[in-house]
């Protein structure tokens, strides 16, 4: 089975197809384009799965690509090395469901310049599979740095219903990650160069990268370049001006890719080099850490509760979650690392469904301002149904996975050895996680309660194809909160 199942397959089969769906040899049939994508994503996914079941954390998929006999950048030791651990397989299987997910989403949306559409989608999934099971510093930001080409098109593209101001979102997101990037590669050159000083053996293998001769005040230099980085795309407060912008321009599809996904690099990137690698430098900071989680939770909260659009306000809630995720991090303990990876998850799962219901709405009422949508639910109780059934479980309600990983959240920070901050921090974002109750039951009650207004008498309830959509998204939010072992064992 090892022989089928390879990281080189998992990772660059949909950049293959990517390249093969935009040259002239693909037709340029929208159906074509569309159920060829659909099935290659239906095939990558149940691949992703079998990685999954077969996956054997002391005998981990683990591959090194070689050029002509040659490593990548041989004088360097940087070279195209790949391995899975018990947090990557699961980021790389969600990451093939939120992509077919989005495909699916595109039948509705999409409406021109399919097959560059398609072809970008997949070249992005190909770039975030690359980070998240890469076992090189350099080809992890040579992947980081790749998916901007296609989040950059996605963004900012035609495709037959764009938003005013798409382009400009679009290169907000672009300057906005460049920068944070220039500013993690230095840290990457550093980490590089010092451990070559002080041992002597020239590598950008994660395994092979020792810290402990490298003097402290370089350390937390590097810690902090790389958390910049890595704060753009989490994001962390002040660097998360990009995201609702582009959450709000993009079409439905996109949105739910870079909140289902895009954000969880930046949660990984962490995890992966301040939290493994700069381990001490990483416990020092956390009470900061912290507060800037805090900070998340509170402050876009507010903000979400005062938005118009109901786009937006499942973009600032996304801000709000990733900063419980990145106070899971904070508590350096097991415990701590099991609530994070368990809420990329549910939060994943959430977006989907979330931006999934946004883009219904807007497809049928042609606004998305809470202020003039009313009554919905006269006329789509299953999309309400749904919708009910998603934001309850968006603000922890038992039986979904959100209220797990809230609850592991907490029970970690209030856990902590490290430093009382995080316990107050761990206090006081239990009574603040009642805010996000607030403006989800905010967009719920506008949005579906109320007189029905004459303009929306005649819209029609969701089809089989967006019930099979809210349908998976409702299915798994409910397997990992009623039975959470199945999730939790695998991060082990």
């Amino acid at each position: 089975m090892d022989k089928i199942l390879s990281i080189p397959v998992l990772v660059f089969f949909p950049m293959l197809i990517s390249f093969f769906i935009i040259s002239p040899l693909f037709t340029n049939n929208e159906i074509s384009v569309r159920r060829f994508t659909k099935t290659v994503l239906s095939l990558h996914f149940i691949y992703s799965v079998l990685m999954l079941v077969f996956y054997n954390s002391s005998n981990p998929y683990e591959t090194n690509i070689h050029f002509f006999g040659l490593n990548w950048i041989q004088s360097m030791g940087i070279n195209f090395s790949f391995k899975i651990d018990n947090i990557g397989i699961i980021l790389t299987t969600l990451t093939s469901f939120i992509f077919l997910i989005a495909s699916l989403a595109s039948k509705m949306n999409i409406r021109k310049n399919h097959k560059f559409y398609y072809s970008m989608l997949l070249l992005l999934m190909s770039a975030i599979l690359g980070i998240f099971t890469t076992n090189d510093m350099f080809v992890f930001f040579l992947f980081w740095e790749l998916e901007l080409i296609p989040a950059y098109f996605l963004i900012g593209g035609d495709w037959g219903s764009r938003e005013n101001d798409a382009q400009k979102s679009a290169i907000k997101f672009v300057l906005f990650t460049f920068f944070g990037s220039m500013i993690m590669l230095l840290g990457i050159l550093l980490l590089h160069y010092y451990n070559y000083i002080t041992t002597g053996t020239l590598t950008a293998n994660f395994e092979n990268i020792f810290i402990t001769q490298i003097p402290d005040g370089i350390q937390y230099f590097i810690s902090i370049c790389l958390l910049i980085g890595f704060g753009v795309k989490l994001p962390i407060i002040p660097l998360h001006t990009w995201l609702p912008d582009a959450h709000t321009k993009a079409s439905t599809p996109v949105s739910i890719v870079l909140a289902g996904i895009l954000l969880k690099t930046g949660a990984y990137g962490i995890y992966r080099f301040n939290y493994q690698i700069l381990e001490e430098c990483f416990k020092t900071i956390t009470p900061i850490l912290a507060i800037l989680a805090l900070v998340n939770i509170i402050y876009t909260a507010f903000v979400a509760y005062a938005q118009t659009d109901i786009k937006r306000i499942v973009a600032y809630s996304s801000i709000s979650n990733m900063g419980l995720i990145l106070l899971g991090l904070t508590a350096c303990n097991h415990t701590g690392l099991s609530a994070s990876v368990f809420h990329m998850v549910a939060h994943a799962l959430i977006t989907a469904g979330l931006f999934m219901i946004c883009g219904i709405v807007y497809l049928r009422c042609k606004t998305r301002n809470i202020e003039i949508l009313s009554g919905l639910a006269n006329n789509m109780p299953r999309l309400f149904g749904f919708a009910t059934l998603i934001v309850l479980a968006s603000i922890g309600i038992p039986a979904f996975a959100p209220f797990i990983s809230e609850i592991l959240t907490i029970i970690s920070a209030l856990m902590s050895d490290l430093s009382n901050i995080i316990k107050i921090v761990a206090i006081l974002s239990l009574p603040l996680l009642i805010i996000s109750s607030c403006y989800m039951l905010k967009f719920l009650h506008k949005s579906f309660f109320g007189e029905q207004l004459e303009a929306f008498e005649k819209i029609n309830d969701i089809t089989v194809h967006e019930f099979v959509i809210l349908a998976s998204v409702v299915f798994g939010l409910l397997l990992f909160g009623i039975m959470p072992q199945t999730l939790l064992n695998i991060i082990g």
